[in-house]
């Protein structure tokens, strides 16, 4: 009597211990944001340095009048048309050649390599930097630019196997060819 007693009484204490409510499971790993916090820091000491270097390069050359784009490179122009033509524009189909150095103008890909690019301006998924992308758009026909680009304009954090690092500011000659307009 008293093992069917003791029986009934776990038997209860099981079956009232069943039907407690549901928990939320946590998470196995928890974010506290201070990964993309420690991200940004890093990214503004980086952008820091590259502007500073890109400036010396700037200093260097007073001759030369620099000019700063609204997307956050600088450029200046090696041959400028005054001419009252347009500029490339969205849809626009534009072909140039162009090549790309390091700060101290050591040639990482040279306009052989690169060829002749013909681009669809803002519409184009080809393989262009960002920097290039917006470059094309600041340009004449027959205009040749170099711009300065810091590295978030350029290759990045990815760089071009055996030929450049990660994070590495260039500058690169731009000669603009061609402007297909769209209507």
């Amino acid at each position: 009597m008293h093992f069917r007693f003791l029986l009934y009484t776990l038997v209860a204490l099981f079956a009232l211990a069943s039907c407690k409510t549901p928990e939320a499971r946590r998470p196995v790993q928890q974010s506290s944001g201070s990964f993309i916090k420690e991200s940004a820091k890093r990214n503004k000491k980086l952008y820091e340095k590259e502007s500073k270097r890109i400036a010396e390069v700037m200093a260097a050359h007073p001759e030369t009048d620099y000019l700063a784009s609204e997307s956050g490179f600088w450029y200046h122009y090696n041959v400028k048309d005054s001419l009252d033509v347009p500029m490339p524009e969205f849809g626009d189909v534009v072909t140039f050649t162009y090549d790309i150095r390091k700060l101290d103008g050591t040639v990482v890909l040279s306009e052989a390599e690169t060829g002749l690019q013909t681009y669809k301006v803002d519409q184009s998924n080809q393989e262009l930097i960002s920097g290039l992308r917006d470059a094309v758009k600041l340009m004449k026909v027959g205009e040749q630019v170099t711009f300065l680009f810091p590295s978030y304009k350029a290759f990045g954090y990815y760089g071009i196997d055996n030929k450049l690092g990660t994070n590495v500011p260039i500058q690169s000659t731009v000669t603009l060819k061609s402007i297909q307009q769209t209507q």
